[in-house]
């Protein structure tokens, strides 16, 4: 299963270095709505540091969406769906491993759009570092449950399934983590918010394991 997970994620992995849709779409995106959130906020509230952690999850949960649906487009690629059958590749580790090239993908974008959230929304910098566990948490969550949600929706009509069914399911990763990142700037206490995102993160990755090929045939 392991090994599956790696070779499925090096090779989501090297499709988008190649095409760079990340790097030249989905990143500028996010950077674009982040500072128009911030706008539509207002100079006095959009400057200060308590506004930085919900715009940051807001924007993120929306570049997310374009990740899962890019990341499930390419199954729908002919002939993808039968090599993997004809493979005989374990349904598992094939979730695992378009999990973490999600993850990563993820990551990266969240890299920039904090450093927007700092820069841009004067968040704390401090507060910030403090909260990069919590986010790596939410993040790992994030790319599970899009994972899990994107092969529930695949198909016609993707772009706009996805959102109905993943929102809800992403909403305690987009609370719990926004809490966390407000606790870390303010120097409050991260520990209930830890315990929610650890239990979502199991939850998701233990449903994609076990349902993730019976998600791919339907």
């Amino acid at each position: 299963m392991i090994r599956v997970a790696l070779l499925v994620a090096a090779k989501d992995l090297r499709i988008e270095a190649r095409s760079r849709v990340l790097l030249w779409q989905v990143v500028p995106f996010g950077v674009i709505a982040l500072v128009l959130a911030g706008l539509a906020l207002g100079p006095s509230r959009a400057g200060s540091s308590g506004a930085g952690p919900g715009l940051f999850y807001l924007v993120l949960v929306l570049v997310a969406l374009l990740m899962i649906t890019r990341s499930h487009g390419l199954e729908r690629a002919a002939g993808t769906r039968s090599s993997v059958a004809t493979l005989g590749l374990d349904p598992a580790g094939v979730f695992l491993g378009k999990s973490l090239a999600l993850l990563v993908e993820l990551a990266s974008a969240a890299l920039v759009l904090a450093s927007g959230s700092v820069l841009l929304l004067h968040t704390s910098l401090a507060g910030t570092l403090r909260a990069a566990p919590s986010m790596t948490l939410a993040l790992a969550g994030l790319a599970a449950a899009g994972t899990l949600y994107g092969a529930l929706s695949a198909g016609e009509g993707a772009a706009t399934l996805l959102p109905l069914v993943a929102l809800p399911a992403m909403t305690p990763l987009l609370v719990a983590g926004e809490r966390a990142y407000s606790a870390a700037v303010s120097g409050g206490a991260l520990a209930p918010w830890w315990l929610i995102l650890v239990c979502a993160l199991v939850a998701y990755l233990g449903l994609g394991i076990l349902l993730y090929g019976v998600l791919e045939d339907l």
